[in-house]
């Protein structure tokens, strides 16, 4: 799938990165904090305890897919297919099972809504696999005794289908989808994949963590650096963005890094498709082979200035490949707006 398509008769879901004129204002939006927590003052975020957690587990479940997709080719049925033909693995199921019991231990009033269930896991002999990806993953805190299976299922089914009964009244819920863009993290390293966490309060996105372990860094590629190097050197270098209402989008990097970047950064270069010729100040467009949430993650950070979802008109949108898009896109300056075209027959 493209990042811009062209669409007729279809709704279509349409995602703009606002970019000033000028690159001067540009330049004053991108910097940098240092912090070991959140990169803006507590003060300033009301759900700041839920983000901490967010990021945490987020952290946690982006680890976890790396783990699984070490050994997802030299094991034989870790990949299954669901009733609409799409991809799961152990991964998926690992994820959620993870993010489930993380949240319900630190704020066990708040619902899980969920991608999975586990009636297919219970089907294809793969909760041990689960079980011991999510136990190298989880905190310390579920007692003494070792996570069980029981434990591990109902935990998925926690976020699972018809999980969540909401009455007419707004409600407030987390939103996970465990991998968007399995496919991608099927395919290997190129395509990107994505751990997207936001948390939804009486009917409004409040915050949004997504986490990419095989994002490329943005740095500039020097005359005296070979393309193969520059590959070599950003290959898996992994991306956590955060966002919170009224606070801003930032990133650091997956690996134990204290430092936030803001955004947009990228709009501080040139962006190149061309693999073979990049030269100072320019960075690679990443291929676009990936779910609907690393678009959004390409549109926030700037690598890509506009995202045009096609959808017919009876698709129904699933809230967990958008929620958390949608406030990283939105406090990272851009706008995300909805568009039904419909033709008449001649």
């Amino acid at each position: 799938m493209v990042l811009l398509q062209y669409t007729c008769h279809f709704s279509t879901l349409r995602f703009f990165c606002l970019h000033p004129s000028s690159p001067t204002p540009l330049r004053r939006r991108s910097f940098t904090v240092r912090s070991t927590s959140l990169p803006f003052p507590k003060h300033k975020a009301t759900y700041h305890r839920e983000l901490e957690a967010a990021v945490d587990v987020v952290e946690r479940a982006c680890r976890l897919c790396i783990d699984v997709k070490k050994s997802l080719f030299s094991d034989e049925g870790r990949v299954l297919d669901k009733n609409d033909q799409t991809p799961v693995t152990v991964a998926d199921f690992g994820v959620q099972a993870l993010v489930s019991l993380e949240l319900s231990k630190l704020f066990p009033s708040i619902p899980l809504v969920a991608e999975e269930d586990s009636a297919i896991l219970r089907s294809n002999n793969l909760v041990d696999s689960v079980a011991s990806a999510v136990a190298d993953n989880a905190t310390s805190g579920f007692g003494d005794e070792p996570l069980t299976h029981s434990d591990v299922l109902e935990a998925i089914d926690r976020g699972g289908k018809d999980a969540v009964v909401f009455c007419t009244k707004p409600a407030t819920y987390w939103v996970l989808d465990p991998i968007d863009g399995t496919r991608g993290f099927l395919r290997g390293s190129e395509a990107l994949y994505v751990v997207g966490l936001a948390l939804v309060v009486e009917g409004e996105i409040v915050l949004g963590v997504m986490g990419c372990p095989n994002w490329l860094e943005d740095k500039p590629c020097t005359s005296t650096t070979s393309m193969q190097e520059y590959e070599s050197n950003q290959a898996g270098s992994g991306i956590i963005m955060v966002s919170h209402v009224g606070c801003g989008t930032w990133t650091k990097k997956l690996s134990n890094s204290q430092t936030w970047e803001s955004l947009p950064l990228s709009a501080l270069f040139n962006a190149k498709n061309d693999a073979d010729n990049i030269g100072d100040d320019e960075i690679l467009l990443v291929p676009t082979c990936c779910g609907s949430l690393c678009k959004y993650l390409m549109v926030a950070t700037g690598r890509a200035s506009v995202f045009i979802l096609r959808a017919r008109a009876q698709t129904i949108i699933k809230a967990w490949d958008h929620a958390v898009g949608i406030i990283c896109v939105h406090e990272a300056g851009g706008k995300v707006c909805v568009s039904l075209v419909l033709l008449e027959a001649a």
